[in-house]
């Protein structure tokens, strides 16, 4: 599996796009890297960039970032809302795929000495990647930011690499915070006030940090210490949270900027939903939210589903539904139109470089099936008459929970429109697989064989080949007889009104098994290895005849409902 991290880092400007265009091109020039957001903020003049990679490049791609920024950004006339230290303020790196947070924690002090060495300006390493324990929190890491930078050098705070003088290379740079760690979230809370007041006290009501401790009432109170003279702290309400306010003038408005950094102990609908009580609590309401940068889509995902689950309604939709009621429960459009191809990190990431069948229109497929190419055939539609079967089914669930005087059964027809969801997604997937397997066979008979070598290859490959062709047809077998158990459920408990969707899902998923047999059948008669033939059409005989069962009882018990017997 290739290994994928994700940098992103954040420059200290947000203003000029000449200089923000000119810092991003560096990460395009660099091969194998994917530049996937960049996000400028005005008020907080401050950038964040998101691009995504195998390690190696990634690393570069940074390097280029840091030291462009560092060329053309002054920290000397910077100013912005947002806390930084330099021109290249954080750089941290992320674990995508196929790679552990100590090798990243490893990419991550090599980048960070590269930075030091090289471009002359002190890097902090943080998160997982910090060499003592109090530098894993940035805060510490950027403590009284750019106009304190000097007097921390010279009083003996050391960075982990890099000079450690203020000298007048420095001065214009500031310092670097390279980390490792895990996906992090950052989300503005928009509130109908202007008050950073107001904004900052429900931060301190929410981030895990939480506020001083005070000697009286008031906030001009003295703060309460303990006996190492360091002010005792009342936690917040939300853990692996840090938030302050702010005013954003180009909107107009005050926020709640939030960076959740354990999404899964502590999601962002949770988040959302606790704001939303801080704030009202002192007469303020949260409009909307703004995501900044890429989520990860389980993001939009489980919060779709947690307002789902509040309103009563079925959580067996699609994806895209799901994610659209989490997009309007949380107001993530309220500021600015909400793109979930250009805000999830999976979909930004995908390849899309070959063409899908399922996403073709519905006349495009049909007519790509009667072109004289040869794929795809009988086994793609084989498994997209599945997954209209169990569609069907889907939809009589979905149907039936929200059907009036139901209310109470909503959950039990949820649970089975999920699974039928799930049931339709892995036989989608199948219509593609199907035609990628016909299309190994076709590969192993263009291999050459001129020499007894290649010939052996050859046959061998044509060998795997087709046994692959066999074993997706029945894998086709196995899920379409699965949605079985949706359709029957349907029939017998689903609402009357829509039995005879259910039937039609029966028949298609009766189909898809038996035309999925007729691949598995004759892709077998080439099979070399006879016993694993044998072994395979036979019990791919048994699927068929228990489809063929099972939609005879289905289909007797709907004619029964449908003629009121």
């Amino acid at each position: 599996m290739k290994q994928i991290i994700e940098c992103v880092p954040n420059i200290s400007e947000g203003r000029d796009m000449n200089i923000i265009n000119q810092v991003t091109a560096e990460i395009e020039k660099v091969e194998g890297v994917k530049l996937l957001d960049v996000d400028p903020g005005a008020t907080t003049n401050r950038t964040v960039i998101t691009f995504v990679g195998e390690p190696k490049n990634v690393c570069e791609a940074a390097f280029r970032v840091v030291k462009k920024a560092g060329e053309l950004i002054d920290m000397r006339n910077h100013h912005g809302d947002h806390p930084r230290f330099g021109a290249t303020d954080v750089c941290p790196l992320v674990p995508v795929a196929g790679i552990i947070m100590d090798e990243v924690v490893e990419y991550a002090r090599q980048l960070g000495e590269r930075i030091g060495n090289e471009l002359e300006i002190p890097v902090f390493c943080y998160e997982n990647a910090a060499f003592c324990p109090e530098r894993r929190n940035l805060a510490v890491c950027r403590a009284g930011e750019y106009e304190a930078l000097s007097e921390r050098l010279s009083s003996g705070c050391k960075p982990d690499f890099g000079p450690a003088c203020f000298n007048d290379r420095v001065a214009t740079t500031g310092a670097t915070a390279v980390g490792a760690r895990d996906f992090l979230v950052a989300i503005n809370y928009n509130l109908n006030t202007t008050s950073t007041r107001r904004a900052n006290a429900i931060a301190f009501d929410v981030r895990e940090k939480g506020r001083p401790m005070r000697q009286g009432p008031k906030v001009t109170d003295k703060p309460v210490k303990d006996e190492n003279g360091n002010p005792v702290m009342i936690p917040g309400s939300l853990p692996g949270t840090k938030a302050i306010g702010w005013f954003i003038e180009e909107y107009g408005i005050a926020q709640v900027s939030m960076n959740i950094t354990n999404i899964a102990k502590t999601p962002v609908h949770v988040c959302f939903e606790e704001v939303c009580n801080k704030a009202a609590a002192r007469g303020v309401r949260v409009t909307g939210c703004e995501i900044v940068g890429l989520v990860p889509k389980s993001v939009l995902i489980d919060a779709g589903r947690f307002y789902l689950a509040k309103q009563e309604r079925s959580l067996g939709i699609s994806e895209d539904e799901i994610m659209k009621i989490a997009i309007k429960s949380m107001g993530l459009d309220d500021l600015k139109p909400f793109n979930p191809k250009e805000k999830v990190i999976e979909f930004m990431i995908e390849d899309n470089s070959q063409k899908k069948l399922v996403d073709m229109t519905c006349a495009g497929f049909a007519d790509e099936t009667a072109s004289e190419s040869p794929a795809p055939g009988g086994g793609s539609i084989s498994a997209y008459m599945g997954a209209l079967g169990a569609s069907l089914a889907t939809m009589v669930a979905n149907l039936s929970s929200h059907k009036p005087g139901w209310d109470d059964r909503w959950e039990f027809f949820s649970q089975w429109a999920e699974k039928g969801q799930a049931i339709k997604n892995q036989l989608i997937a199948l219509v593609d697989e199907d035609t990628n397997a016909f299309n190994k066979i076709m590969d192993a008979l263009g291999l050459p064989k001129k020499t007894e070598e290649e010939k052996a290859a050859r046959k061998e490959a044509l060998e795997n080949a087709s046994k692959y062709a066999i074993e997706v047809p029945f894998r086709t077998m196995e899920v379409a007889y699965s949605a079985f158990e949706v359709v029957e459920a349907m029939v017998n408990d689903g609402n009357p009104a829509s039995v005879s969707d259910a039937g039609v899902g029966a028949m298609c998923c009766r189909s898809a098994v038996m035309g999925a047999y007729l691949n598995v059948k004759i892709n077998a008669a080439g099979i070399k290895d006879r016993e694993f033939a044998e072994k395979m059409v036979q019990a791919g005989a048994e699927i068929e005849a228990k489809a063929m069962q099972k939609e005879a009882e289905l289909l007797e018990k709907v004619n029964k409902i449908i003629n009121k017997e």
